[in-house]
């Protein structure tokens, strides 16, 4: 099993693509089983009916993606079938999930499922535990292009995301602040750090992907135990926030880095940015811009925080299961089990 995890707006999804071209390798959509569909502890006693809702909601978020999917409650006769099918049945939320993911991966003729979800790099030492054979891919981005990303992430809707739903939308709207997207990135990335040097995690630069790609991918091919094939760079131009998709170019795009020094975000915001993650730009070798913040755009952005907070909290309710545990990992970087 290969997760893919990090910040989101890191090249997360673009790296689920490169390992789905794999002949072994089937990639999901972001799945996000912890922590959302599923709270810790994630090796509890699992009761049948739950094991169907659980099942279900999986099988809903695979087929109508996580952002565009339905009432999940559709998906229960499926659910019931995979179950019966089952031998041993699952015990825990954790036998099922893999056995979700090897069920569909074997389904699509592959046999190593690879789950693209960036918020389980806040869940790396469960997934460590639960699953020992699994191998972490953890991507790390500037910060400043994180944010410029995260700005204009609301605009997929009109640069080839028109099947995203309005609220969809709204809650990316909603949800950018350059103070929260700088502690998250500030938070995901010392989540990950944490395990820098365990041998099933591998870090790899969005950079450095986009400015070596073959070198990059045959180094995670090493790292996978897999076989390197010229197809895995092949992958679509599609899914930025900053460039309309452009599904028939096919390969790796090296201008995406560094697309934050094109003016699009405001000297406050880079400020705001830089300040918040100083220290992690410079244990992961960011060079800051000497920069002077408008100071009028500066407090601005002081005073609209706890708004755009409170804000992006009610929004995003729904996507919490337990909503303590995942404000303390998420936002005070608990990354151990609970």
């Amino acid at each position: 099993m290969i997760f893919v995890v990090g910040n989101s707006r890191s090249g997360t999804t673009m790296m689920g693509r490169i390992l789905g071209k794999h002949p072994d390798i089937y990639t999901f959509g972001e799945l996000h089983f912890f922590g959302q569909l599923c709270a810790p502890p994630f090796s509890s006693e699992l009761r049948p009916v739950d094991a169907a809702k659980l099942t279900a909601e999986l099988c809903c978020v695979q087929q109508e993606g996580y952002r565009t999917h339905g009432d999940s409650r559709r998906f229960l006769k499926d659910a019931e079938v995979f179950l019966k099918g089952l031998t041993p049945y699952p015990e825990t939320p954790a036998h099922l999930f893999s056995a979700f993911l090897h069920h569909e991966t074997t389904k699509h003729d592959k046999s190593i499922p690879c789950d693209q979800t960036p918020r389980n790099v806040f869940y790396i030492q469960d997934i460590l535990e639960l699953y020992p054979e699994a191998r972490i891919i953890n991507m790390i981005r500037d910060p400043r292009d994180v944010l410029l990303s995260q700005k204009r992430k609301w605009k997929r809707r009109f640069l080839g995301g028109s099947d995203m739903p309005v609220k969809e939308t709204l809650r990316d709207w909603i949800n950018y602040h350059p103070i929260t997207i700088s502690h998250i990135w500030r938070t995901a990335v010392n989540a990950a750090d944490q395990f820098a040097k365990h041998e099933r995690v591998a870090s790899i630069y969005f950079e450095e992907l986009l400015g070596h790609p073959e070198t990059t991918v045959k180094r995670i091919c090493n790292f996978a135990n897999i076989s390197y094939t010229n197809t895995m760079l092949q992958v679509p131009q599609v899914g930025s926030s900053v460039a309309e998709d452009q599904p028939q170019q096919l390969g790796i795009n090296p201008h995406r880095a560094h697309s934050w020094q094109d003016g699009e975000l405001s000297s406050s915001e880079i400020y705001l940015n830089q300040t918040i993650t100083a220290v992690l730009m410079k244990k992961h070798n960011y060079t800051p811009a000497s920069i002077q913040p408008n100071i009028v755009s500066l407090a601005l952005h002081l005073l609209t925080f706890p708004i755009k907070l409170g804000g992006a909290f009610l929004c995003n309710l729904d996507r919490m299961k337990n909503i303590r545990q995942t404000l303390k990992r998420r936002l005070f970087n608990h990354a151990q089990s609970t």
